[in-house]
């Protein structure tokens, strides 16, 4: 059983150029320095919110500096997941023929998705102080071709219930996709989605990686002073601020394009918001 989005793994050939990049826009704080011996890395761990934000840099040969090749540039390199049994849920994934690998006290969980590894981090739960502008992370996208195929996988691997899922669809963004809800109630899962407008730039992204993380998304009660910040330092940045709300209020949601944070896109959306795709609209709260 899964329980929230915990951290996300950010491939990088420049860690420390990448922490500045979360410091300045979302004042994260770097909480620890250690390094991955199978994947061949040196780790810097941020705090943003109450998740974590692990920086992969290449020491040495080996399977990051692997991938960082393979893709030619710095991706979010796999999505962590939290669990009150972690070891419970490598041992069934590996069961039903997931690669796995543990070192530091988590699990790394790889799969494959039409032909490409997709990993998964899962810790055992934790209590973690908030640092910066972040509240946590809720969601981390998957791209696939066959949308059925990589939910019925993934739900599978993980033994989540599907009759908590989502099905949302977006003209604007050009995908259908599914929320892979981990509890009733709460908004943590992995989104899965499938292009349907290549001309789009999700659509252009699948075109040029195939399947793959995509994003993250986080919530946020800061989000104003997040886009005044991103603002400040010319990070790349989309938002969705209804028509008619002053400027000094909250945007419904924003996006950080993936250079503002060294090479990840992540989304963000004001309290409440993401409810009103993720099947309970009733939820969301208005802003006076």
């Amino acid at each position: 059983m899964l329980t929230e989005i915990d951290r996300v793994q950010l491939a990088t050939p420049d860690a420390a150029g990448a922490a500045q990049k979360w410091r300045a826009v979302l004042g994260a704080e770097e909480i620890g320095r250690d390094r991955i011996s199978f994947l061949t890395a040196r780790r810097t761990t941020l705090r943003a919110g109450t998740s974590d934000i692990e920086l992969l840099e290449p020491d040495g040969a080996g399977l990051l500096g692997d991938e960082l090749k393979r893709r030619g540039r710095a991706h979010l390199f796999a999505a962590g997941a939290s669990s009150p049994d972690a070891g419970k849920v490598a041992e069934h994934a590996r069961g039903l023929g997931a690669v796995h690998h543990t070192e530091n006290g988590q699990h790394m969980i790889t799969i494959e998705i039409e032909g490409a590894p997709i990993r998964f981090v899962i810790s055992d739960e934790s209590t973690r102080a908030k640092t910066g502008d972040l509240d946590f992370l809720y969601e981390a996208t998957v791209l696939a071709a066959d949308q059925a195929r990589a939910v019925d996988c993934i739900s599978a691997m993980f033994e989540l219930d599907k009759t908590d899922f989502t099905k949302i669809t977006s003209a604007t963004f050009g995908y259908t996709g599914v929320l892979t809800l981990f509890r009733p109630g709460q908004l943590h899962r992995f989104e899965v989605i499938t292009p349907t407008d290549m001309s789009k730039t999700m659509g252009r992204y699948y075109i040029r990686e195939r399947a793959s993380f995509y994003m993250a998304f986080a919530e946020s009660a800061q989000i104003v002073k997040v886009e005044r910040a991103a603002e400040t330092a010319a990070a790349g940045i989309t938002v969705d601020r209804p028509d008619g709300r002053a400027q000094t209020q909250a945007a419904d949601q924003l996006w950080l394009h993936p250079p503002a944070l060294g090479g990840m896109m992540l989304g963000i959306s004001r309290p409440s918001m993401a409810w009103r795709w993720s099947g309970h609209p009733e939820r969301v709260e208005r802003l006076e």
